[in-house]
């Protein structure tokens, strides 16, 4: 009965039946020795507060914050479940936490494509309103494949009812420019359909969200996003064609727009973005990139890396460290960190915005050092350079 039972959880946890026989202690030894060669290859590691934690609710599932043997509403703190703690064990590219209770029993929190589960005494029950599917894909193949589930994990927790938010503890609407970096990693990994009705439901070329400015790049952001779920009937479309006008400059080799992102003027990612979203949704493109430095002119790097015009790239790694994996995407370089901890890997510090006072239900040094983490911007740069290098590792293997 033992054995079918541990047939059952492996089979829910969508991993191979011979993982039945990999311990959790194992498997984050696997974890940790896959995360010293990341390292070791990208850009190193920064700390963060020595909190042991975990996220649950990935996708448009509620949210729950497991802490030493408690398991957490994420957005009150109310306590759902409680063991008295023996010892525990958190594997993050499971999606698990494997408690022992002071008096031996064996606990498994687990989630998987199809929901949260605790897994107790023989039994196998689903949290409460957690049956909500999402997809998770193993990565199977590439060198970071744990990391990379990980990273993906903190991005499906933060889609939350209002959409997809850079940090859910922090952050209360969704930002276009986080949105649509999420969305890139989403389109890869088949779980467009969790932003869907958030896409559809856009009205706003301008999401507002830094001090109530109208930031250009917003505008190719919502073009492109609506490109992922619908078309040009779209009703936010005709609103962003008609910004345009007022953003426009004409320069020595044509037609751009210009105005402000994070408060400074940057028409090469501006431009970029607009041209990306024009091209999206097949509508006319009248505009070419400035050929002018632009310290974020290196955060997009999804096209048009040819017309770049060398500056001083805005690559901060310590407190914005999306800017600096952005960067090393366009650049090819290898030089920006993630966390010291197994989980969370990605965070940010300092942002403006940011409400960090709801921190702290989930322990007040966070909100103290006013540090988010995880965080999506950070979480979709890191996730979509490693997996665009396994795949150009691949081709060249495949090309030898």
């Amino acid at each position: 009965m033992k054995s079918l039972w541990r047939l059952i959880a492996v089979v829910g946890l969508g991993l191979p039946v011979g993982a039945a026989e990999v311990s959790s202690s194992a498997a984050l030894a696997e974890y940790r020795a896959e995360l010293d060669r990341f390292r070791a290859e990208y850009g190193g590691a920064r700390p963060l507060p020595q909190v042991r934690f975990f996220l649950f609710g990935m996708g448009q599932r509620p949210k729950f914050i497991y802490r030493d043997g408690r398991l957490l509403d994420a957005r009150s703190g109310a306590v759902v479940r409680q063991w008295p703690l023996g010892t525990e064990t958190i594997v993050p590219p499971d999606y698990l936490v494997a408690v022992q209770t002071a008096d031996g029993a064996q606990v498994r929190i687990v989630e998987d494509e199809t929901a949260v589960w605790i897994e107790s005494a023989g039994r196998r029950e689903p949290l409460p309103g957690t049956r909500l599917p999402v997809k998770l894909p193993r990565f199977n193949g590439h060198r970071y494949a744990r990391v990379l589930r990980v990273l993906h994990q903190e991005l499906l927790v933060n889609i939350t009812p209002a959409g997809p938010v850079p940090n859910f503890f922090v952050y209360a609407k969704p930002w276009y420019r986080d949105g649509a970096m999420m969305a890139l990693a989403f389109k890869e990994t088949g779980n467009l359909d969790l932003i869907r009705e958030w896409i559809l439901g856009l009205r706003e070329p301008f999401d507002r969200n830094n001090g109530g400015e109208t930031e250009a790049d917003n505008l190719g952001q919502v073009l492109f996003l609506v490109s992922l779920v619908s078309d040009t009937n779209h009703p936010v479309v005709p609103r962003v064609l008609a910004e345009l006008p007022r953003f426009e400059r004409i320069g020595p080799h044509g037609r751009f727009i210009q105005g402000r992102t994070d408060f400074a003027e940057h028409p090469v990612y501006q431009t970029k973005w607009l041209k990306f979203g024009l091209r999206a949704l097949g509508l006319p493109d009248r505009y070419r990139v400035p050929a002018v430095p632009d310290s974020y002119g290196a955060l997009f790097w999804m096209d048009y890396r040819d017309q770049h015009t060398p500056g001083k790239d805005a690559e901060d790694r310590g407190n914005y460290p999306y800017l600096g994996w952005a960067c090393d995407h366009f650049h090819r370089a290898k030089k920006s960190p993630i966390s010291n901890r197994d989980y969370p890997l990605t965070w940010e510090r300092h942002a403006s915005q940011a409400n960090y006072a709801g921190l702290r239900v989930l322990d007040p040094v966070y909100a103290d050092q006013k540090l988010a983490a995880p965080h999506t911007w950070h979480a979709a740069e890191v996730f979509l350079y490693v997996l665009e290098e396994g795949r150009r590792a691949a081709a060249s293997a495949r090309g030898r």
